[in-house]
């Protein structure tokens, strides 16, 4: 027997080592190829070439499910499809977020991607540690589930009496006024450096930030504020960490890609939060008839979920056909 073998099969939050180490290793590998080869240098990505990344990275996750299908069994592999659908789902508000503070920062297209990616490597550092508190919470108090399901059910509700173009105020952001006041902030962007060193009012040289720092910022905040709806879902579908886990970041590693194609057609899918509200309540829901009817069996989860929100899309589809596309006007003319 190898002398590393005990640590490959030793358990980590439920699953062996080597499972965590071949998703790591394929989350690092996308990565490195997504930034080091096809993203070295800073230019707009076209619609054409965000489809395409949005669809190796959606290739990818599935690819990744049905290996977990294979490893861990098909309950695992439904419960993964499912979370990564929801997430996936939910991260939409996120992506009109995103356009909404590149525009009100004026930040250009070709150097929205590095923030992106920037971000992306901060929410698998925040999503870890929300879904490694949430499992230990679980574990000691399992009544938290309860908790979950009312913030679920509660949250669902909220959402299906929301107004379909109820959006955010960024100028009166808190955070932003926040950082304004805390940090030294640029007026301009410096190429894309999220610092740079200049003068203060007294002529010393300090470091400022930029407003691409900002946007850093905002974006990372505002998956935060997400995340406190997506992470309950899917903990309420399923309490297997690596499942929560690996589902959530697979989803948010395509989003990045997929933000490029979306930006200007995200009022097509205004209908989709109605469809995303019916899902959580239907989560919500299931959390408290499992001391009723038990467990719900995770294909019936996984239809349900598919079934709401094709049927969301379709919608908005239909109710948006005669809408014109948005023109992202702020920052087409600082590119």
């Amino acid at each position: 027997m190898s002398t590393l073998e005990p640590f490959f099969m030793a358990e980590f939050l439920g699953t062996a080592t080597w499972l965590w180490l071949v998703f790591i290793t394929i989350v690092i590998g996308l990565l490195v190829f997504d930034l080091g080869v096809l993203h070295r240098e800073h230019r707009e990505i076209g619609v054409k070439e965000s489809l395409l990344l949005s669809a190796g990275y959606i290739t990818a996750g599935l690819l990744f499910g049905l290996w977990v299908w294979q490893v861990k069994g098909g309950d695992a592999g439904m419960d993964f499809y499912t979370g990564f659908l929801i997430e996936k789902s939910l991260s939409m508000d996120n992506v009109f977020l995103m356009a909404m503070i590149f525009s009100f920062l004026a930040i250009p297209r070709k150097y929205q991607h590095e923030v992106l990616f920037w971000g992306i490597l901060g929410v698998i550092v925040l999503r870890a540690i929300m879904i490694g508190l949430g499992a230990a919470l679980i574990h000691e108090f399992s009544w938290i589930l309860y908790v979950f399901g009312v913030f679920l059910l509660l949250t669902g509700v909220k959402m299906l009496f929301s107004k379909v173009d109820d959006h955010p105020d960024l100028a009166e952001n808190s955070l932003v006024k926040f950082v304004r006041r805390h940090m030294r902030v640029t007026d301009r962007l410096h190429e894309g450096r999220f610092f740079v060193r200049q003068p203060d009012a007294s002529g010393r040289a300090v470091v400022w930030a930029t407003p691409l720092f900002l946007a850093l910022v905002l974006i990372e905040c505002a998956d935060l504020v997400f995340a406190v709806d997506s992470v309950p879902a899917i903990f309420a579908i399923t309490q297997d960490p690596f499942i929560v886990y690996t589902s959530n970041i697979f989803a948010i590693l395509g989003l990045r890609a997929l933000y490029f194609a979306l930006a200007a057609m995200i009022h097509r899918f205004a209908y989709l939060k109605y469809a995303l509200a019916l899902v959580l309540v239907f989560i919500g829901c299931k959390i408290f008839l499992v001391g009723i009817i038990g467990k719900t069996p995770p294909a019936i989860s996984l239809s349900v979920t598919v079934g709401l929100l094709v049927g969301g899309v379709l919608l908005s589809l239909w109710k948006t056909r005669n809408d014109p596309p948005l023109v992202d006007a702020e920052t087409n003319r600082h590119s």
